[in-house]
């Protein structure tokens, strides 16, 4: 039986179009699963929406239409994006959807039942934006802590979960199994801020809000976010439903990838429904950074108020979906925050993609078409030379994978572009070009065949990232792509295949004038 993985992202909020900084999760979980595909594992890596609340009703009011009108239009958007940024999901869940509904339904009365769940009145300073209620003390200057929004006092009759029996168990959790919760930082934050101070019941209901999933035995009250979002990880699978069979395949989770802002509400709200319920906990829960731009996190506001183009909407077309996943992967120093500039990803476009992936093809391909006539030539006895570009690979080889291992996606790309760089230094020290001129024809044959293998390997470790521009070397090299196989053997190419011809991977670009562009097209989206 094939190793499974299970991989998620948040479920994003629909009341606008999602920016770069939400596709950054995406981008982050693509690459993961596909690297645990090309393991041969069955991999399973779910995505989606959160549809319910008062928010979505305004912001359809807003532009007179229904919800259900609103949402759709904004999931085809959404999807669109995913497409566009070649994420390879393999399940778009909606809360809307009637079989997630159910569920929440029976996860809902399944906690009453189990004495989980009482009434009772709610009394609190509501945040619309982000759902949450707060108490006066934990306002800040009067306003939302988590967004620095204007709150409301409202009082409701309302049902509590019993959050405040969770205190000692999620410590021992964190304690028992250190890889819950990652990067470390986030333990002591939800420590120090949210569990030592004490836990307070949670409010899961709402009479005041219509838009949403109602109680099953209590139609008048709504089923509130953490009862209805949360469990979209395990209904997603079938849990609540007839046919539970991914859930009893996949759960429990490997890992939820999440931004560091939702990190309390997965760490500590969603581990104790799940202890409530009697499931077995998500392997991990890792909470990245944020993507900033002028030190600030990246929002739609600052997206379509800035002279710099943010939106991958443009970016991809002009540039290529590999080149924005790359620069998100290398620029954002992964577990931390990052900042975005159009500038500084026009750059790495050039240093990186076209001076050394795509150089690196281009020249080794030219010079087994200009000598071989474009097959893949023999592989004699290897120099010292040779033997130090084949470690490098060999050892950046299992630095790659075991960053991945830990979700590192910016130090395993990193130790895949040494491979490259590492490749065009032996270029420059063998000069295959002088070899030529000489004569030698069994070193020359070395030289190239030693270019190819390695070419070979990088772009295997490289498409999970990048799907595009190393399929099309893999290609044409005549090597099965999306899965790995001989990383380890440096023999591992058809001697005499004729190499197939590609176009430039990367060109070279003008970074004056292609700031020059990005700028007047989003002087005339404002």
């Amino acid at each position: 039986m094939k190793e499974k993985f299970y991989i998620t992202t948040p479920i994003y909020y629909p009341s606008n179009k999602l920016t770069i900084g939400n596709a950054y999760t995406n981008i982050i979980c693509d690459a993961i699963a596909r690297w645990n595909r090309a393991q041969g594992k069955d991999v399973f890596y779910l995505t989606g929406t959160d549809e319910h609340g008062q928010k979505i009703s305004q912001s359809a009011q807003a532009v007179g239409k229904s919800e259900k009108e609103y949402l759709d239009k904004m999931i085809e958007d959404t999807k669109s994006l995913w497409e566009l940024l070649d994420i390879s999901y393999d399940k778009f869940i909606r809360t809307t959807d009637p079989y997630h509904e159910k569920a929440v339904q029976k996860i809902f009365t399944d906690l009453y039942n189990k004495g989980y769940i009482y009434k009772g009145s709610y009394k609190g300073w509501y945040c619309t934006p982000c759902e949450s209620f707060w108490t006066e003390s934990q306002l800040k200057d009067g306003k939302c802590p988590d967004c620095g929004r204007e709150v409301k006092f409202q009082e409701e009759e309302a049902y509590f979960f019993k959050l405040s029996q969770f205190g000692d168990k999620l410590l021992k959790l964190y304690e028992t199994h250190p890889e819950f919760l990652q990067p470390k930082s986030r333990v002591n934050e939800m420590v120090n801020n949210f569990i030592k101070p004490g836990l307070s019941d949670l409010c899961v209901s709402r009479t005041s809000v219509k838009w949403g999933v109602p109680v099953e035995f209590d139609p008048k009250h709504t089923i509130y976010v953490w009862i209805d979002a949360l469990p979209n990880y395990i209904t997603a699978l079938g849990y609540g439903s007839e046919d539970d069979s991914l859930f009893k395949k996949f759960w429990p989770a490997d890992v939820h990838m999440i931004g560091k802002e939702i990190v309390r509400f997965h760490s500590i709200i969603w581990p104790a429904i799940l202890m409530a319920l009697g499931l077995e906990l998500p392997k991990t829960v890792f909470g990245h950074g944020w993507l900033l731009f002028g030190g600030d996190k990246l929002s739609k506001s600052k997206e379509t108020g800035s002279s710099e183009c943010v939106d991958p909407r443009v970016l991809v077309p002009a540039y290529s979906a590999d080149a924005v996943r790359y620069y998100l992967y290398r620029e954002i120093p992964f577990g931390s925050d990052g900042n975005y500039s159009t500038e500084s990803f026009l750059t790495r476009f050039n240093a990186d993609l076209s001076n050394n992936y795509g150089n690196l093809v281009s020249r080794t391909f030219s010079m087994v078409k200009k000598y071989f006539n474009s097959a893949i030539p023999h592989l004699y006895e290897l120099t010292e030379d040779d033997k130090k570009l084949k470690a490098t690979v060999d050892n950046e080889v299992k630095n790659a994978f075991d960053y991945m291992a830990k979700y590192d996606v910016t130090r395993a790309t990193t130790s895949i572009f040494n491979i490259f760089t590492e490749a065009n230094t032996y270029i420059q020290k063998v000069q295959p070009w002088a070899v030529a001129k000489e004569g030698d024809s069994e070193r020359l044959c070395t030289i190239l065949r030693v270019l190819l293998e390695t070419i070979r390997i990088g772009s295997l470790l490289f498409e999970p990232f990048a799907p595009n521009a190393p399929k099309k070397v893999l290609t044409a090299l005549g090597v099965e792509n999306g899965k790995f196989a001989n990383l380890d053997n440096f023999d591992g190419l058809e001697e005499g295949r004729i190499l197939e011809s590609i176009d430039i991977l990367f060109p070279r670009l003008d970074i004056k004038a292609e700031l020059e562009k990005l700028a007047l097209i989003n002087k005339n989206k404002q």
